[in-house]
């Protein structure tokens, strides 16, 4: 993940776009090595005229999306971007740059970074420690570990609604190991794609002639992790999802190393919307900036102009989604942070330039994608019930909440500092085996035995699953919900099966579990280990608060209550 988030399973994305405005490229500017740049064209500008600038500006279309009116460049000259954002018809250009990537290895990062916190002993439940919730049996092998399918009802669901394979959910990130059966079960090739070649300068060596991925592999983890909360089908192995009759659709918009990049991430929201997708679940966010400002008087005015232009193409993109039936989902974040009343930010630009402090005026900041158009914002919570540390929160943009694992629960029982109070599900046997997890034969070696689990079937093919913590794993239990409802509720149309993403919204949020905020309203996590940073102040009232928006999604009474 990039440095702003220090916990949790949440990825980073791409800045949309630069501009530079107010610059004139000199008259003796040179020519470099062709490098490839993003261009954004400005509102009601043809793709004609659009690709007419660019060639004065020096480049050459090589791709480009007239949905969001976004071009892939190449060009030689040195000024081309300054050139580019001169022109009347263009927002700007970006070199195609690494900002942002994923998070790995969560679960070290409480381990081995934890300060150490005091735990009473005899007192299995002591005054304000809420009893944590507990796994469901009777389903998949490993489901009794899967506490979060319980707090959500998505256990009982599943007898009355256990999703409609008509209904296609997009997992936007890493790319989704189809290898292991829990998810090839429910995959979709026809629909999923690849949107990220690999770059052999953040990636690694290419494991393909074309350094394109195959469909079906994930060498990053996180999307195979938010798949299988999603939508792990329920075969008798491993695990089972919210969802688990629902399609798994492929939508790789980051790096092997967990970069986001323009062009795959608003492919892929664009590609959702063309194939009529139902639901999209969106754990990523936009860098280098951590609020994207329209002007921040502490940024240059090339850095006012790119943020500008992400702001622009990002609500382009995710308002054609939405306009083609896609209902959006997307994790809060994991900053601990009131986004309506957010700190200074100290963590931008995480790429390139050094970070530096940054007051932050919430009339025109914004933290993207979750505060764009029509995402639906979801907080954490551990098995107690209670918002998870580092979970962002507020009454401006949270909609709901939903379990995303929260390693520090159960203080003064012994479920304290504990791997089960995170979320467990599917993840590549590759990358567990570059984390030193497993090891070359496949087999999980001893350290790793508590939080890594294996599981094969007759014919000897195997799935692994291991635990993760974050808004990222909130996020998805929301996004299955939101899909059974559109198998229950949905119908046909003339683009097919499928229900408004207004009307899905609507059931999620108005069958959500009302939740109040705790009293006193202030939440602290010093007991935990947590400096006075991460103390919380919940707004709102029982129907609707900054810690729980509506409520804790409940999969059970979204499809059996009437809409």
């Amino acid at each position: 993940m990039s440095k702003r988030f220090t916990v949790g399973g949440v990825a980073t994305a791409a800045a949309l776009a630069l501009t530079v405005t107010g610059l004139v490229a000199p008259a003796n500017a040179g020519t470099t090595s062709a490098r490839t740049f993003t261009v954004v064209a400005k509102d009601g500008v043809s793709a004609s005229t659009a690709i007419a600038e660019i060639k004065a500006a020096g480049g050459t279309v090589v791709s480009r999306t007239d949905a969001v009116g976004m071009f892939r460049v190449v060009s030689k000259r040195a000024d081309f971007a300054g050139r580019a954002a001169a022109s009347a018809k263009l927002v700007g250009a970006t070199q195609n740059k690494a900002v942002g990537h994923a998070p790995r290895a969560d679960r070290k990062l409480e381990r081995e970074n934890l300060v150490a916190a005091p735990n009473p002993q005899g007192s299995a439940n002591p005054k304000g420690t809420t009893a944590l919730a507990k796994g469901p049996t009777g389903l998949d092998p490993l489901d009794d570990k899967l506490w979060g399918l319980s707090m959500i009802r998505a256990d009982r669901a599943r007898a009355v609604e256990d999703g409609n394979t008509a209904v296609t959910v997009g997992i936007l990130d890493t790319g989704l190991d189809a290898s292991n059966p829990d998810l090839a079960a429910n995959f979709s090739w026809s629909l999923s794609k690849n949107f990220a070649p690999d770059m052999t300068d953040i990636d690694g060596a290419c494991e393909v002639a074309s350094c394109l991925d195959p469909v079906g592999t994930d060498d990053g983890g996180h999307g195979s992790h938010v798949a299988g909360t999603v939508g792990a089908a329920a075969n008798g192995f491993g695990v089972s999802g919210v969802a688990p009759g629902v399609t798994l659709v492929e939508l790789k918009g980051g790096q092997d190393s967990g970069y986001f990049f323009l062009d795959p991430v608003v492919n892929a929201l664009v590609h959702a919307g063309d194939k009529g997708l139902d639901v999209v679940n969106m754990s990523f966010y936009v860098d280098p900036w951590l609020y994207n400002c329209t002007s921040n008087p502490t940024d240059s005015p090339e850095a006012q102009a790119e943020q500008r232009a992400i702001i622009t193409a990002m609500k382009r993109a995710l308002n054609y989604a939405h306009e083609h039936g896609v209902t959006l989902v997307g994790a809060l974040g994991n900053n601990h942070e009131d986004l309506g009343k957010p700190r200074v930010d100290t963590s931008s630009p995480d790429y390139g330039p050094a970070p530096y402090h940054r007051p932050i005026d919430n009339d025109t900041c914004l933290d993207l994608p979750v505060e764009g158009p029509h995402v639906i914002g979801v907080s954490s919570v551990g098995p107690s019930g209670r918002k998870a540390d580092y979970s962002n929160y507020g009454v401006e943009q949270i909609s709901v909440a939903a379990p995303g694992g929260w390693f520090r629960d159960g203080y003064g029982t012994d479920a304290f500092r504990t791997d089960a109070n995170m979320i467990l599900s599917s993840y590549p046997k590759k990358v567990l085996q570059e984390e030193g997890s497993v090891d070359k034969n496949g087999n999980i070696v001893p350290d790793a035995q508590s939080f890594v689990f294996k599981q094969c079937t007759a014919a000897g093919v195997c799935g692994y699953y291991t635990y993760l913590q974050g808004t990222s794993m909130a996020s998805p239990h929301a996004a299955g919900v939101a899909s059974l409802i559109v198998s229950r509720f949905g119908g046909m149309t003339e683009a097919g099966f499928g229900l408004a993403p207004d009307a899905v919204e609507e059931q999620l949020t108005g069958t959500a579990v009302e939740h109040a905020c705790p009293q006193p309203r202030t939440q602290t996590y010093q007991r935990e280990g947590r400096s006075g940073q991460f103390n919380a102040y919940c707004e709102g009232d029982e129907e609707f608060n900054g810690f729980y928006g509506y409520g804790i999604v409940d999969a059970y009474a979204a499809v059996t209550t009437p809409m």
